[in-house]
């Protein structure tokens, strides 16, 4: 329980210098998203940070200017990740004008609440934590792809926050249609669990075994439990 009660990012030393590459944040604006973001500009990458609500965004840039600097190179972009052709229109526009991106990292997610649609009428947790970030994946893929070949540049990162609250899905999953997601008599951990699941299978045998081991790509791809942390 004690390792709990300490930072959830180390000191500054543990860290590589970061001075050159940029990273992008999705769900950066709070919680474990926001503390990685501050980690980023404290070791001098160029961040930007994505979630819904412009209010949680400036704070969280605010106070991480006051710890870094006004120099701190950190910037807001607001998307709403139930809203699948809004993340198409925010992270298209990234992709343009972006000449790299060295670290993505999927934070951004519900907990586990009632069943609810989006304006896709999809379910609500599946696009949220897994369905809108594998879009923002694939409309970033290529800037991913195309930082792997600059010389001498270290591997790029794609890290999916996942749970080991996966196990709370359905017993049987099958994710083969769009009547088996949207259906509401799944429970609320069930609706959570299965979306978490979602992001460990889709990184394993959607990225990872379909598209960057076919294709060569020196991209590592994770999905990871962030376990029980105490945030600043």
């Amino acid at each position: 329980m004690q390792s709990i009660l300490h930072p959830v990012i180390g000191p500054r030393k543990d860290f590589h210098d970061l001075h050159g590459r940029v990273a992008l944040v999705v769900g950066g604006a709070l919680g474990i998203g926001a503390e990685i973001a501050r980690a980023f500009v404290l070791n001098g990458a160029r961040v930007i940070v994505v979630n819904r609500r412009e209010e949680q965004g400036q704070e969280i840039i605010q106070k991480i200017k006051e710890e870094a600097g006004d120099n701190a190179k950190i910037e807001w972009l607001g998307c709403d990740l139930a809203d699948l052709k809004e993340v198409k229109e925010v992270f298209t526009g990234i992709r343009e004008r972006e000449e790299r991106l060295d670290l993505l990292i999927l934070s951004a997610g519900i907990n586990a609440n009632q069943y609810g649609e989006t304006s896709d009428s999809i379910d609500r947790h599946f696009q949220v934590n897994w369905l809108g970030q594998f879009y923002v994946c694939n409309l970033l893929y290529p800037v991913l792809r195309k930082t792997s070949k600059i010389p001498d540049t270290p591997a790029p990162r794609i890290v999916w926050e996942s749970s080991e609250l996966h196990r709370g899905a359905p017993s049987v999953v099958h994710f083969g249609s769009l009547d088996e997601i949207n259906n509401p008599d799944v429970g609320n951990a069930e609706l959570y669990g299965r979306s978490k699941l979602a992001i460990i299978l889709g990184v394993k045998y959607g990225f990872l075994d379909r598209v960057i081991k076919p294709n060569g790509d020196n991209i590592y791809v994770l999905s990871v439990h962030p376990g029980a942390v105490h945030l600043l």
